[in-house]
C-alpha cells in the first residue's frame, strides 16, 4: 500500500486497489473532494475515518496553470469564498460546494472541470479514449434532442457527435479536439486563442454573453468568438426565403437587411435579392401574432415610406427605417422594428400563411342599409356606415360587430392571481344578458367577450381598443401610439393617466377612457347630434357652462356640442351613468311577469312604483298594454348584481 499524506486531511491516506476497496466492505463511497463515486485506485485514511479520495483529485495540484485561462493560477480552495453563498462552475453550470479550483478574475471549477478541460488543451484525452461516441442522427438516447448543451461550446449536445454521458459530461466529440489557435478573415491583427471567457465578452458576431464554456479570444484587442460561430456554414438554406444565403466574412461592420441593427464580421448575402443580413435572421418568421396588436404583422425587408402616416415603432416609439427589415400591418399602417417584435417570446406566436381566418358570427339579416340614426346593439354605437337591420324588430348591427368571431383567442387578461400576459386565453362572443365591463366596469346589455375560464366579461369597445396600439382621433391629423411606461395627464379629461394613447409631435395624451368616448351622441337637451369636440368653439368665458348642469366646465377639457344649436356640455352629463345600455331593449331578468323595457321618459316623468321619486332617468317600463308598472333602474339592479 502507498501511504499519502495528503492536503486537506488531518491523517495519512492510503492507496487502494479494486480487491482492497471492496474487502473494506466500502464498495460504494464518495470521493471527499469532487463528490463523485469512488472507484480503484483511490486513497483512503488509515484511521479509517471515512475519508476517501479519487487519484486524480488527490494528486490535484494547489496551483493550475491552465492554458485556458493564461492570466493567473487556478488556486484549489476547500471551500468557495466567504463571500459567495453559491458559486456555480464555469463548465458545467452545477453548484460548486468543497474542493473547487477558483481565480480572481471570477471563475470557478469542480477539480474534475478544471483538469478535464487542462487535459483538452493539452491534447491529453487519455480519459475520454474508452468513452463510446453517440451519433444523434442514429442514437437511442437522443431523446428527442432533450439532452441538454454540450459543456464547451453550449450548443445542443444532439447536434453532434459527442461521448456517451457514461463518462460525466456533457461533451461534443469536436469540442473535445478543438485547436488552441485559430486564423480568421475578420481578424488579421492576432491568432484567436481558446480560452475561458473570464471577462464575459459578448460573442462579436452574434452578440450574445457565453458565460461558461469555451470561446476563442483575443485578449489585446478585447474579442470573443463563440465556437459555433467561429466556425459558420458557407452556405444556409432556408424555407423562409426562396434563394440561398451564402458566407462573407467582413473586417468592417455592416447593417443588417433583416433587422436593422449592425452585424460584425459574419454576414449571409443573397446575391439575387442584393441583401446582406445576420446569420440568426436568415429564419426570421415571416409572419407574427402579436399581443400588443390586432392582425397579424408581416416581415418585410423594404417597404415604401408613403404607406405610412407614422414611422413610429408601436413598441419604443422610436422611427424605423423603411430601407431595412421591419414588422408592418398593412390593414392599420402599424409598423415594429424587428428587434422589438421578437423581443418578449411570450407576447408572440409565429404563424403560417395556410392558417385560416377566424369565421364569423352567422346572424340572420333581412338588408344592408347606408347610415341610420340608429343604435347597434353590439357596441351600443350610433350606426354608421354599413349595418345589418332585422325587418321584424328594432335590431341593429354594425356589419363589423356582425362579424366578429365567436372565439378569440386575448392575451391582455389575468384570471383571478394568473400574472398578466400569462398566455392566450380563450374568450367567447356573448350577448342577450346583462353584464358589468371587466374594463370600464360599466353596466352593458350589449354583445361582449366573456372569459371561458373565470367567465370575466368585456364590452366590445373595451376588447377592441386593448387590441390596438394605434389609435386616430377624427380632427388629429397623426396617429395616436399606446405607451406602456408612461405617466402624464389626459388632455381630454384633466386627469391623471398611466399607459396613454400619445402624439409625441403635437404633446397629447389620452386615456383610455376618452379614446372610447363615442364621436356622435343623442342628448334630449338638443335636437340635433351631439359631436364630442376638443377645438375652442368660443374664446369667451362666459360660453364655458353646460348647457345640462348650467355649471361652468374647464375649456381645455373636451365637450359635446351642437353647431346648430350652440349647444355645449360636460362629456360625462351627456353619456350619463349608463351610456352602454340601450334604450328601447328588453330586460326579462326580475320577479316582473311581464318584458320590461329600458326607458328615459321625457318630456314627462312617472313615479317609480319602488321608491315614489319621479322617473327622470334609466328606468324600466312594462311592455304589456294596461301595465303601468315602471321602476328606476338604480331600484332593480342590486337584484341583478
Amino acid at each position: 500500500m502507498e501511504e499519502l499524506k495528503n492536503y486537506g486531511h488531518q491523517h495519512p491516506l492510503l492507496m487502494l486497489n479494486e480487491e482492497q476497496l471492496l474487502g473494506n466492505g466500502n464498495g460504494v463511497v464518495d470521493c471527499s473532494r469532487c463528490g463523485e463515486k469512488v472507484s480503484a485506485p483511490c486513497f483512503s485514511c488509515v484511521d479509517c475515518c471515512g475519508f476517501y479520495l479519487h487519484k486524480t483529485c488527490a494528486e490535484a495540484p494547489l496551483e493550475l496553470n491552465h492554458p485556458f485561462h493564461r492570466h493567473h493560477p487556478l488556486v484549489l480552495l476547500q471551500n468557495p469564498p466567504s463571500s459567495y453563498t453559491r458559486c456555480v462552475c464555469d463548465l458545467c453550470d452545477e453548484t460548486c460546494e468543497k474542493f473547487i479550483y477558483h481565480c480572481s478574475c471570477g471563475l470557478y471549477f469542480h477539480i474534475k472541470c478544471a483538469l478535464l478541460t487542462f487535459n483538452i488543451a493539452e491534447s491529453n484525452l487519455k480519459e475520454l479514449e474508452h468513452v463510446a461516441l453517440e451519433d444523434p442522427s442514429f442514437s437511442s438516447k437522443n431523446d428527442g434532442g432533450n439532452l441538454g448543451e454540450c459543456f464547451g461550446c453550449w450548443e445542443p449536445l444532439a447536434m453532434y457527435t459527442y461521448f456517451s454521458l457514461d463518462c460525466g459530461f456533457n461533451l461534443h466529440k469536436r469540442c473535445a479536439e478543438l485547436p488552441l489557435k485559430m486564423d480568421l478573415l475578420c481578424h488579421r491583427k492576432h491568432p484567436l486563442v481558446l480560452q475561458f471567457n473570464s471577462e464575459r465578452l459578448a460573442c462579436k458576431v452574434c452578440q450574445v454573453t457565453q458565460q461558461r464554456g469555451f470561446v476563442y479570444g483575443c485578449s489585446p484587442c478585447e474579442l470573443a468568438i463563440h465556437i459555433e460561430c467561429a466556425s459558420p456554414l458557407p452556405v444556409i438554406e432556408d424555407k423562409s426565403h426562396q434563394h440561398p444565403f451564402t458566407l462573407f466574412w467582413r473586417q468592417i461592420p455592416f447593417i443588417c437587411d433583416a433587422c436593422g441593427t449592425e452585424g460584425h464580421h459574419v454576414a449571409y448575402t443573397c446575391g439575387t435579392c442584393s441583401i446582406m443580413v445576420h446569420k440568426k435572421c436568415i429564419s426570421l418568421p415571416r409572419i407574427i401574432e402579436h399581443a400588443f396588436h390586432v392582425h397579424r404583422v408581416f416581415h418585410t425587408y423594404f417597404i415604401r415610406k408613403e404607406y405610412f402616416e407614422s414611422l413610429n415603432c408601436i413598441w419604443c416609439h422610436e422611427v424605423v427605417d423603411t430601407e431595412h427589415g421591419s414588422y408592418f400591418c398593412a390593414d392599420c399602417s402599424v409598423i415594429l422594428h424587428v428587434d422589438c417584435a421578437l423581443k418578449e417570446e411570450q407576447l408572440y406566436c409565429i404563424v403560417s400563411q395556410e392558417n385560416e381566418a377566424d369565421k364569423s358570427l352567422d346572424i340572420p339579416v333581412n338588408s344592408i342599409t347606408e347610415h341610420g340614426d340608429k343604435c347597434c346593439d353590439g357596441c351600443l354605437l350610433l350606426i354608421s356606415a354599413k349595418f345589418y337591420h332585422c325587418s321584424r324588430c328594432d335590431f341593429f348591427l354594425h356589419k363589423s360587430c356582425a362579424e366578429l368571431p365567436k372565439m378569440k383567442l386575448f392575451s391582455k387578461h389575468a384570471c383571478g392571481e394568473t400574472e398578466f400576459y400569462s398566455g392566450l386565453k380563450p374568450l367567447i362572443l356573448t350577448s342577450a344578458c346583462m353584464f358589468k365591463c371587466g374594463l370600464c366596469m360599466y353596466l352593458s346589455n350589449g354583445f361582449s367577450y366573456k372569459c371561458n375560464e373565470c367567465g370575466s366579461p368585456i364590452c366590445l369597445r373595451c376588447f377592441a381598443l386593448s387590441l390596438q396600439d394605434v389609435v386616430k382621433i377624427p380632427g388629429h391629423k397623426h396617429p395616436l401610439l399606446l405607451y406602456y411606461n408612461y405617466q402624464g395627464q389626459c388632455s381630454a379629461c384633466g386627469k391623471d393617466v398611466v399607459c396613454p394613447f400619445r402624439c409625441k409631435d403635437c404633446n397629447i395624451h389620452l386615456c383610455p377612457w376618452c379614446v372610447l368616448r363615442p364621436i356622435r351622441v343623442r342628448h334630449k337637451c338638443d335636437k340635433h347630434l351631439l359631436t364630442l369636440t376638443y377645438d375652442k368653439i368660443n374664446d369667451y368665458a362666459k360660453y364655458h357652462y353646460c348647457d345640462i348642469c348650467e355649471k361652468e366646465r374647464d375649456p381645455k377639457n373636451w365637450f359635446y356640442y351642437c353647431e346648430t344649436c350652440d349647444t355645449s356640455a360636460h362629456v360625462d352629463c351627456v353619456l350619463g351613468e349608463y351610456p352602454l345600455i340601450k334604450l328601447g331593449s328588453i330586460y326579462n331578468e326580475g320577479e316582473h311577469p311581464h318584458p320590461l323595457t329600458f326607458v328615459k321618459k321625457f318630456p314627462y316623468y312617472p313615479e317609480c312604483i319602488e321608491c315614489g321619486e319621479r322617473c327622470e332617468d334609466l328606468s324600466l317600463e312594462c311592455a304589456e298594454p294596461g301595465c303601468n308598472y315602471i321602476v328606476h333602474w338604480k331600484c332593480r339592479k342590486s337584484a341583478m348584481l
